[in-house]
C-alpha cells in the first residue's frame, strides 16, 4: 500500500471525521492481501453492520486508483464479499426457520403473531424487490437477508438479486473513491447524511409501532367482556 494512501487516511482522521480506526483497519487488510482484502472487509461489514461500507468501498476505489490493484478487481472482490456475507445471513434465517422465529416473536412484548403474518404476507408479495433494493439501503443491506432465508426464497434467485443490488451499490462507492482520489473520504460524509435519514425514519416507525400497540392493548383491557348469546 502506498504511503499516499496512508497519508490520506491520516488526513481524513485528523479532519474530525468519524472514520476512526475502520479506515486504518481496511488499509491494513488491503495492504496484506490486496483486492481480496477489500472483499473480506465487505463480507464482515455485512455480518457486522457497524462496519461502514461507505468507508471501505471508497477506500478500495482510491487504492485501485493508486495502482495497488485494478478497478475491476475492486468491483469483483467487493461484490463477492457482499454476496458471501449476505449468504451467511440467509443461511442463518433458513436455520432459524419460520416456526422457530414465530416462537421467539411470541415472547416479545407488544408484538403479536398477527404482525408476523402481515410481514410474511408483505414479503411474499414484495420479497424479490426488497432483496434487490434492500442491498442499497443502509442497515437493511444486511438485515434483508434474514427474512429471505426464513421464507426460503429460492437460493439462486436470492444470490442473483443480491449480486445485482450489491454490484450497483458497490460500483457507486468504488467509482467515487477511484475518481475522487485523495478526497475519497468526502463520499462517507454524504453517505452519512443518507444513513442518518434512514435511522431517523426507522426510529419514527418504531415509536409509532410501540404507541399504536400500547393503545391497542389499553383498548382491549377497557373493552367490556363479550356476553354469551342466549341459547348457546
Amino acid at each position: 500500500m502506498t504511503t499516499q494512501i496512508l497519508a490520506s487516511v491520516a488526513t481524513a482522521n485528523t479532519d474530525g471525521s468519524a472514520l476512526g480506526g475502520v479506515a486504518d483497519w481496511a488499509v491494513s487488510v488491503m495492504e496484506a492481501i490486496g483486492a481480496p482484502g477489500a472483499g473480506l472487509a465487505i463480507a464482515l461489514e455485512n455480518l457486522f453492520p457497524p462496519l461502514p461500507s461507505e468507508v471501505i468501498l471508497p477506500l478500495a476505489g482510491f487504492a485501485a486508483s493508486q495502482g495497488n490493484f485494478s478497478l475491476i478487481a475492486a468491483l469483483i472482490w467487493t461484490t463477492m464479499g457482499s454476496v458471501v456475507g449476505a449468504l451467511a445471513l440467509y443461511l442463518l434465517g433458513a436455520w432459524l426457520g419460520r416456526d422457530r422465529m414465530r416462537r421467539l416473536v411470541s415472547k416479545v412484548p407488544l408484538v403479536d403473531l398477527e404482525d408476523v403474518d402481515k410481514v410474511e404476507a408483505w414479503f411474499n408479495r414484495h420479497g424479490y424487490k426488497a432483496v434487490f433494493f434492500g442491498r442499497m439501503i443502509p442497515i437493511f443491506r444486511s438485515l434483508i437477508s434474514i427474512p429471505a432465508g426464513i421464507e426460503r426464497m429460492p437460493v439462486w434467485k436470492f444470490l442473483g438479486l443480491t449480486t445485482a443490488g450489491s454490484l450497483i451499490w458497490n460500483s457507486i462507492f468504488v467509482f467515487s473513491g477511484y475518481y475522487l482520489g485523495e478526497s475519497w473520504h468526502i463520499v462517507e460524509e454524504y453517505a452519512g447524511v443518507f444513513q442518518k435519514i434512514v435511522i431517523v425514519a426507522c426510529l419514527v416507525v418504531a415509536v409509532w409501532f410501540v404507541i399504536s400497540k400500547v393503545r391497542s392493548h389499553r383498548r382491549k383491557k377497557a373493552a367490556p367482556p363479550v356476553q354469551p348469546v342466549d341459547g348457546e
